[in-house]
C-alpha cells in the first residue's frame, strides 16, 4: 500500500497530488558559493503551482486557492503544450515591464484587466510527472527533467534557468541589471514543502510586504486617501507598526483600496504600540485623524532603508498581494550564508 508523502494534500506517492505545499526561501546576507549551490533569477509576482491532469489544469497559489479562473491563457498554455498526461510544476506567475523585467504591479494590473499579453509563467521545478514522483529526486535532476518537458513550448510558458556555483558574482550580476535579486539551492537536494533553509534569496532591492493597518485622510488634490499604515507581526505574534507608504499610488488604484478598506474599519487600533507621532522622516502623524482597519490586507513596497526607529524610509506602494494572509507577514532579517 502506498504510503502519504509529507506535506501533500490529498496524494499518495503514486497518484498526482492534490496539492503540495510549497519549499519556502530564506533570507541570507550574500548568496552561498561552491559548486553545491544553483542559482536563479528571482522573480516578482505569485508564486504559483500548476497541476496538468488530463488535459485539465489548475493553477493553485502558495496556499492552495485554486486561481485557474484568473488566468485561463496561462491555464490553455499549460494544457495545450506541455506534451504529458499529468504533471506537477512549480513556478513564479509574473508581469514584465516594458524593459523586460518582472513588476509587481504590472501583474497585478493584468490580473484586473484580464490583459494575458503581459503574463509570463516562470517554471523552475518538477515535482511530478506522468505518474513519477520526483520529490525525493535532487534538484538538479528535477530541473533537467524540467527542461526537457519545456524545450519545444514557447510563450508565456518560460524554463527558469540556473548556473552553478559563483553565486555572489551571479548575485553582483543581477543587481547590476536592475533584477529582484537571486534564489541559491542545494543541488542534491530533495523537494521539502515548507522548509526554509534548502533554498536562500539575496535581494538586490528593498522589498517587502506589510500588513495594512489603517489610512490617513488625503491633503491638496489627492483623492480618497493619503498614505496606508503599515505593520508585521513579530514573534510573539503582536503587530508593530512599521511606517507608511503614500507614493506610487495611481488615482485609481486610490479608489480601488479605499472600497476595500471601507469594510475592514474598525474604532479601535489593531497595533500593539501606537506608532511614533514624529520622525525625522515625513510629516508628524496624527493619530486622530487615523482611520484603523482589521489586519486582513497585505500591501507589497519598496523601501529606501530602516531608520534607527525601526520605522521604514522613502516607501513606494507597489500593489496589494493576495496570495498571502496577513497572519504570515514577517519582517525579514538575513540569516548568515550557509556553506
Amino acid at each position: 500500500m502506498a504510503r502519504p508523502v509529507a506535506g501533500w494534500a490529498g496524494a499518495e506517492i503514486a497518484g498526482l497530488p492534490e496539492w503540495i505545499r510549497p519549499q519556502l526561501t530564506q533570507l541570507v546576507d550574500q548568496a552561498p558559493d561552491g559548486p553545491q549551490w544553483l542559482h536563479e533569477i528571482k522573480f516578482d509576482g505569485y508564486r504559483m503551482h500548476a497541476r496538468l491532469d488530463r488535459g485539465a489544469v489548475r493553477l493553485l497559489t502558495r496556499t492552495g486557492l485554486d486561481w485557474t479562473h484568473k488566468y485561463p491563457a496561462i491555464a490553455a498554455a499549460m494544457s495545450s503544450t506541455l506534451g504529458a498526461r499529468q504533471a506537477y510544476l512549480d513556478g513564479e506567475l509574473c508581469g514584465l515591464g516594458p524593459d523586460g523585467i518582472t513588476s509587481f504591479s504590472v501583474i497585478q494590473l493584468a490580473s484586473e484587466s484580464g490583459n494575458a499579453a503581459a503574463l509570463v509563467f516562470f517554471l523552475f521545478d518538477l515535482l511530478y510527472l506522468d505518474g513519477e514522483n520526483l520529490c525525493e529526486r535532487p534538484v538538479i535532476e528535477r530541473k533537467a527533467r524540467l527542461a526537457h518537458l519545456l524545450s519545444n513550448v514557447g510563450s508565456p510558458l518560460h524554463y527558469s534557468d540556473h548556473q552553478i556555483g559563483h553565486g555572489r558574482a551571479f548575485h553582483e550580476k543581477a543587481c547590476a541589471m536592475s533584477l529582484e535579486g537571486v534564489v541559491s539551492k542545494r543541488t542534491d537536494a530533495a523537494y521539502a514543502p515548507g522548509n526554509r533553509g534548502l533554498w536562500v534569496k539575496v535581494k538586490c532591492l528593498h522589498r517587502e510586504e506589510f500588513v495594512v493597518v489603517g489610512w490617513t485622510d488625503p491633503q491638496g488634490r489627492r483623492p480618497y486617501l493619503g498614505a496606508l499604515l503599515l505593520a508585521y507581526y513579530d514573534p510573539q505574534g503582536r503587530l508593530v507598526y512599521a511606517g507608511r507608504a503614500g507614493a506610487g499610488i495611481k488615482q485609481a488604484e486610490l479608489e480601488r483600496l479605499w472600497r476595500k478598506l471601507q469594510p475592514l474599519a474598525v474604532s479601535e487600533m489593531p497595533l500593539d504600540l501606537p506608532p511614533p507621532r514624529d520622525s525625522r522622516f515625513g510629516s508628524p502623524l496624527v493619530l486622530s485623524r487615523v482611520h484603523w482597519v482589521r489586519p486582513e490586507l497585505v500591501a507589497e513596497v519598496k523601501y529606501l532603508t530602516w531608520t534607527a526607529d525601526n520605522l521604514l524610509r522613502q516607501v513606494v506602494y507597489e500593489g496589494l498581494r493576495e496570495d498571502k494572509p496577513a497572519t504570515e507577514v514577517r519582517r525579514e532579517a538575513p540569516h548568515p550564508t550557509p556553506g
